[in-house]
């Protein structure tokens, strides 16, 4: 007669995803917060990664001068008005050349500003993109090289940028969706874009009206009332300046806490540890003895007896590979 069975309790132990440490559900493939795929480590061992703490604040800060750097220009018809005033009075059309050159100085420090931060606002894109060909999970669709060509080459930088950091932020910040601050940015950008470039040819034009050397009371009133009528449209490019870099400078701030926190997550490296020609891969992913296999993965049938094992002509032991664990490129 057979004993009666005995009811045993199955014990559920739930794993942590090694990205955000939230707890996975082998109904999922893939953590349901960050996207990392289940069993894989924050970052892919043997992949270079880029630090991005020093570069994104070096770009946050020269974002911020920039547009900081912006404003006097943006507000110079308010000096110009006064300097217009003071030569009317004297009739003076050295003080009008002067208030010229002011605006030009304005003007380059203002180009010059730009111009740094856009070496290192392209030098930022492209390690925090570069950094997502790390990240198990991440789903970019434009290449690294897009990071630094989509602000350069025209057109396509009246789009690309947007979309490789949209790429980025989602991957980043474990979203879902683009997160409405890259859209908020890219849309304040294109009409600083566009607005800047519409008020200076205003500008130009008016200003070609004026006399070349006033001499009546008249020509020195009708500078006066050039930079008057300059002041409420330069307004308009100054706001979406301020939004467009303050909004930028959050965004990248963001991106490169949430890279650099992940970065610091990566499995230290097994000393004289490499692959070995039986463990299964997958493709874009480096072999590791310690992932468990996902489906879709070619698995390496056992053919012999384990070289690390002795040879007993009755037993024969499957290679147990050593736990867990990589190596990240500096």
């Amino acid at each position: 007669m057979c004993a009666p069975l005995h009811a045993h309790t199955f014990r559920t132990v739930a794993m942590r995803c090694q990205t955000c440490g939230d707890a996975t559900s082998p109904a999922y493939n893939e953590c349901q917060r960050c996207a990392t795929p289940l069993g894989l480590p924050a970052v892919l061992p043997g992949r270079p990664t880029y630090p991005v703490r020093g570069f994104g604040l070096a770009a946050a800060v020269a974002v911020g001068a920039a547009t900081l750097a912006y404003l006097p220009g943006a507000l110079f018809p308010l000096v110009g008005m006064r300097m217009a005033r003071s030569a009317a009075a004297r009739r003076d059309g050295d003080l009008l050349l002067g208030a010229v050159v002011a605006e030009g100085l304005f003007a380059v420090l203002y180009m010059v500003a730009l111009l740094v931060a856009g070496v290192l606002v392209i030098i930022w894109t492209w390690r925090v993109r570069r950094n997502l060909d790390a990240f198990p999970g991440a789903l970019p669709s434009l290449g690294p090289a897009w990071a630094i060509a989509g602000w350069l080459v025209p057109f396509a930088n009246l789009v690309v940028p947007a979309r490789v950091l949209a790429n980025v932020a989602r991957d980043s910040l474990w979203r879902r969706r683009t997160p409405p601050l890259v859209a908020l940015w890219w849309a304040a950008w294109l009409l600083f874009l566009f607005a800047d470039a519409t008020v200076n040819k205003l500008d130009n034009d008016r200003y070609l009206e004026l006399a070349e050397t006033p001499r009546s009371r008249a020509e020195f009133t009708a500078y006066h009332d050039h930079y008057q009528r300059a002041l409420g449209p330069r307004l308009v490019p100054a706001l979406v300046c301020l939004v467009a870099g303050a909004s930028f400078v959050v965004l990248i701030r963001r991106i490169s806490a949430a890279q650099q926190d992940r970065l610091a997550k990566a499995a230290p490296a097994w000393p004289g540890w490499s692959a070995h020609p039986g463990w299964p891969t997958h493709p874009g992913w480096p072999a590791h003895p310690g992932w468990p296999a996902q489906p879709g993965w070619p698995v390496q049938p056992v053919t012999g007896v384990s070289p690390q094992v002795a040879e007993d002509p009755s037993v024969t032991s499957p290679q147990v590979p050593p736990g867990s664990g990589g190596t990240i490129g500096a």
